[in-house]
């Protein structure tokens, strides 16, 4: 497992008095993250092995998957999870941590149950492991976003919503009132930087009351700059 740092950063949003683009705070703290390995673009996704396969066929979005590599996607990531979080807990020296999870791009009822496997493993791996509470549930996407994985049309996938902005997690979940006065483990798939939704989902969790907020992602996109 492997350590970083999010950054306090901020984002453009449309001053709805003006008319005009201004600069608002995104996320207004450092915040501890974690990850396990990195992953790379470009179309090592379509290489079987690879890391970056693993996370398709998890999303199962592009390429229908067959139900045993689904299930072996899963089994991976249930054993990188099962490493992983113990880990977190040791090193923050935090007796107890209330897990939650980004939400996909759409709302809940745009998906098969076999394109949320990410979110039922995560769940199960929590549920199995002293010193994390189930939180899953706390963020739940009502309204569509844009799917930022995908750069290319996909058949039979409409890819609505707005891209991330500032705000763009209070204004398309709902988050439980459970998370006041919890310290939250938000987790996430994919972490890139340039994205900004997991800053944002951080910030909206701070915002919400949660006493703190630490951060793990599977996998860690590598900076090309």
């Amino acid at each position: 497992m492997n350590s970083f740092t999010i950054n306090p950063t901020q984002g453009v949003v449309l001053d709805k008095t003006t008319n005009q683009p201004k600069i608002v705070p995104l996320l207004k703290h450092d915040i501890q993250a974690f990850y396990h390995s990195d992953y790379s673009g470009g179309v090592k996704w379509q290489v079987k092995g690879t890391f970056e396969n693993f996370f398709w066929i998890l999303k199962n979005d592009a390429i229908y998957y067959s139900e045993i590599e689904l299930q072996n996607a899963s089994q991976q990531l249930k054993n990188i999870l099962m490493e992983d979080l113990p880990q977190i807990l040791q090193t923050t020296g935090k007796n107890y941590l209330t897990v939650c999870v980004i939400p996909r791009a759409k709302a809940d009822n745009k998906y098969r149950p076999n394109q949320l496997l990410f979110f039922q493993t995560v769940k199960s791996v929590v549920l199995q492991l002293n010193g994390l509470g189930d939180g899953t549930h706390y963020i739940i996407r009502h309204t569509n976003t844009k799917t930022t994985h995908l750069r290319k049309p996909v058949e039979n996938f409409v890819n609505d919503g707005s891209s991330p902005y500032p705000g763009i997690t209070k204004d398309t979940c709902t988050i439980s009132d459970n998370v006041m006065g919890k310290d939250i483990l938000l987790i996430d798939d994919i972490y890139t930087k340039t994205v900004n939704i997991d800053e944002d989902a951080i910030q909206a969790l701070l915002d919400k009351g949660a006493n703190s907020v630490l951060f793990y992602a599977v996998g860690k996109t590598v900076s090309r700059y």
